[in-house]
């Protein structure tokens, strides 16, 4: 039995959700013939400090976006990283003794702080009865802490994103373009999308995920617009629920609204339309459930490469303002839903609705 690590790390959901889609692509594909452990060890190790960390990230980023913009660049500029993470002496040694007892045929790393650390532990190429998988969550702005690392394999979400490490040196029979791991419930037949009309109506998901505060004048403008069905996702944040609650009590139109779920992959395929920030994890969803995107948060750094593959492939489009988002949302219904017809037909052709399930394979045979 063929046995498999998966680390992950919860800075940012989408390193959670292909570590997720991996796992459940394993399930999927050998339920008997392989033994996958998901581990993040930063929470296994450092408990409420770790919590406290991810929280103060989050805020960073979402707070003070060219804080965090500054920090990206300057990781992207550095040539090595090796001994940078001695500081977590603790989690090495959790991660040492995990080795010890699993024994894994591979590690994969769908966080990068893990690669580098497995190189300070195991040395450049070394135990090599061990593959090292590292899977870039990342589109286009691939930050050099991904690649600038011992791997026996880099797994990527598009061939634009492989581009960047085989112009960086990295060896094309490294480089793998599988796609993102979304969840394999992509890969399973759903219902047929019918193009926006007076009959079918005009479905539109909005996704709250970054800056929170702004979010309920947008549902309330959301909620004005003739002809819209909407359906908007609060996550576990209970104050934003209750600001969405008080707005389905006094606008005239009615829309839906839903706690974080499962059921992101029904949402995307029933919608015409996503409304969201340009999270790795997102953008590759909304691919793979051929729903175009109006991307309105754009974290510098990671997520700038996500909003310019939405935008270079026609898929979607950038809106940062309330007014933009709007105007963006009637332009695409305009016209017999003409804009939204080329978006959709572009973004159809992007998804790999399979990609967990290839990649399962994948590990299953190195």
């Amino acid at each position: 039995m063929k046995k498999i690590l998966i680390l992950t790390a919860g800075y940012g959901e989408g390193h959670n959700s292909a570590a997720r889609g991996i796992r459940d692509g394993m399930r999927k594909i050998s339920p008997e013939g392989a033994h996958v452990e998901l581990h993040d060890l930063f929470a296994e190790t450092y408990g409420f400090v770790n919590d406290w960390a991810r929280v103060a990230y989050m805020e960073m980023i979402n707070r003070t976006p060219q804080v965090w913009g500054v920090i990206y660049r300057w990781l992207d500029r550095q040539e090595k990283f090796a001994g940078d993470f001695r500081v977590f002496f603790n989690l090495k040694n959790y991660l040492r003794r995990m080795l010890d007892r699993l024994q894994p045929d591979v590690i994969v790393s769908v966080y990068p702080a893990y690669s580098h650390m497995l190189d300070e532990l195991l040395g450049w190429e070394g135990a090599p009865q061990r593959k090292r998988v590292v899977v870039i969550t990342d589109s286009i702005s691939v930050n050099a802490i991904w690649y600038r690392c011992s791997a026996d394999y880099f797994i990527l979400p598009n061939e634009v994103s492989a581009a960047v490490l085989l112009e960086a040196g990295v060896p094309p029979e490294k480089v793998k373009t599988f796609g993102f791991p979304v969840s394999p419930v992509f890969a399973q037949p759903g219902e047929v999308r019918w193009p926006p009309s007076d009959e079918t109506g005009r479905r539109v998901l909005y996704i709250i995920n970054a800056a929170n505060s702004a979010a309920p004048e947008l549902v309330r403008r959301l909620a004005g617009l003739n002809q819209i069905q909407l359906t908007v996702t609060v996550g576990r944040n209970a104050g934003l629920k209750v600001s969405v609650e008080k707005i389905r009590r006094t606008v005239t139109q009615e829309f839906e609204a839903v706690d974080w779920s499962d059921e992101l992959p029904r949402l995307l395929r029933a919608n015409h339309l996503v409304i969201t920030k340009a999270g790795g994890a997102t953008v590759q969803e909304a691919m793979s459930a051929a729903c175009p995107m109006i991307v309105n948060h754009v974290i510098p750094g990671q997520e700038e490469g996500n909003a310019r593959y939405i935008m270079e492939t026609k898929s979607g489009t950038v809106a940062l303002t309330h007014d933009a988002v709007i105007a963006a949302v009637e332009n695409a219904f305009a016209h017999d839903a003409a804009q939204w017809r080329e978006w959709s037909t572009n973004i159809s052709r992007l998804g790999r609705p399979t990609a967990s399930l290839d990649i399962a394979k994948f590990l299953l045979s190195i």
